[in-house]
């Protein structure tokens, strides 16, 4: 608003849209609610991320997944009475982290500081007594594919690892996202917006581990780039905060792109 304030008397040739989103921090439902609207119309987009005042053009994704098993419970003196998903949720990480090594050894970024896709295995809970056969496990993961891996396309390979566990050991399986997730997000090194804001920065325009609203904007057809003040190292902190020094600077940066892309608009 401040650097939009500069340019209040000035005839604009594009229009200039402040956008603001709900819950970016969570579900992304704001941005989700506006490709699925199909709108706004624009041309470009910058998220105001923490960026250091550094263009970025490109960040992993994120997946956040959900899976259970279930069985059945039993005296653990006879493993026959029943069906333990415990073991089944042993072989089936076996599975997950041989598909996280495939991945990397088939997907390699250099411009990433992780240069490969991760998985975490992040909790497990199963079972209730060492002495009874476990009747249900559930692990929670999260998956960060890079640009030009699809999320579908990553789940269906996971499902087709796990549905063979589940039949072999006649276990029920569910296999489902925690959240919807956000894909992995890239812009061309030589796109108009990524240059500019290289001229405007000094920095060449690089890629981050984060994930933003980038890859909806990006669906209603904006050319979007990621740049803001402040750095993401001091982000989700007890203390966070944003540098006094970079404000003037980000205000200085906003009033070039306004001026390239709304009042010249070549």
């Amino acid at each position: 608003i401040e650097a939009a304030r500069h340019f209040a008397d000035q005839p604009l040739k594009q229009p200039l849209i402040i956008l603001a989103t709900a819950d970016e921090e969570c579900s992304m439902d704001g941005a989700r609610a506006l490709a699925a609207a199909g709108k706004p119309k624009a041309r470009y987009a910058v998220i105001g991320e923490p960026t250091g005042l550094r263009p970025v053009r490109m960040h992993k994704g994120i997946m956040m997944e959900r899976l259970v098993f279930e069985g059945q419970s039993g005296h653990s003196s006879n493993p026959a009475l029943g069906r333990n998903a415990l073991e089944g949720m042993h072989e089936a990480m076996g599975r997950l982290l041989n598909l996280r090594g495939q991945w990397q050894q088939q997907y390699h970024n250099p411009a990433f500081e992780v240069a490969l896709p991760t998985m975490n295995l992040g909790c497990i809970h199963g079972g209730d007594n060492p002495n009874r056969i476990c009747a249900r496990c559930e692990l929670h993961f999260d998956l960060r594919p890079l640009p030009g891996m699809d999320m579908e396309e990553l789940r269906q390979a996971i499902l087709g690892e796990l549905q063979p566990i589940a039949g072999e050991r006649n276990l029920d399986l569910i296999f489902e996202p925690l959240f919807e997730g956000v894909p992995a997000f890239e812009t061309a090194a030589s796109a108009e917006l990524v240059q500019c804001c290289e001229r405007l920065t000094g920095h060449t325009a690089q890629a981050v581990g984060f994930a933003t609203e980038a890859p909806w904007l990006q669906q209603l057809g904006l050319e979007t780039l990621v740049l803001g003040p402040g750095s993401i190292d001091q982000a989700h902190q007890p203390d966070e905060f944003l540098a006094l020094s970079q404000i003037e600077p980000a205000l200085d940066i906003l009033k070039g792109l306004i001026q390239r892309f709304c009042v010249e608009a070549r």
